[in-house]
């Protein structure tokens, strides 16, 4: 369910990036039209390139967000394998009491 989220999130950002990226190139065009020198003109396509570039940092920015988000969310919901859940290996029968039954009868230790 997270990675719909995720995807819907993704697209949302993608399109408001072409819509920034739109009205970049509309501002762009009309910077362009009413310039009357070469130097308006050639900063007016600098602007529309600047624009567009920060569009295009914005949407990556929102994209590594909803990626942190979808990271945050998953730290910590998983119990560590401790207590009753925690996987015991079978401990080796005591060389001394290789005859004898689950209970010794005698006291086999020695200090």
């Amino acid at each position: 369910m997270q990675t719909a989220k995720v995807k819907v999130k993704d697209m949302v950002s993608s399109a408001k990036e072409k819509v920034n990226e739109g009205t970049a190139k509309t501002q762009g065009k009309t910077g362009k039209a009413t310039a009357t020198t070469h130097g308006q003109k050639e900063m007016a396509k600098e602007e529309t390139r600047a624009n567009k570039a920060q569009a295009k940092a914005q949407m990556h920015q929102e994209k590594a967000e909803h990626r942190g988000e979808v990271a945050a969310a998953h730290h910590g919901t998983r119990e560590p394998l401790t207590g009753p859940h925690d996987n015991h290996t079978p401990v080796a029968a005591d060389p001394a009491n290789q005859g004898a039954g689950a209970y010794p009868t005698t006291d086999n230790t020695t200090l």
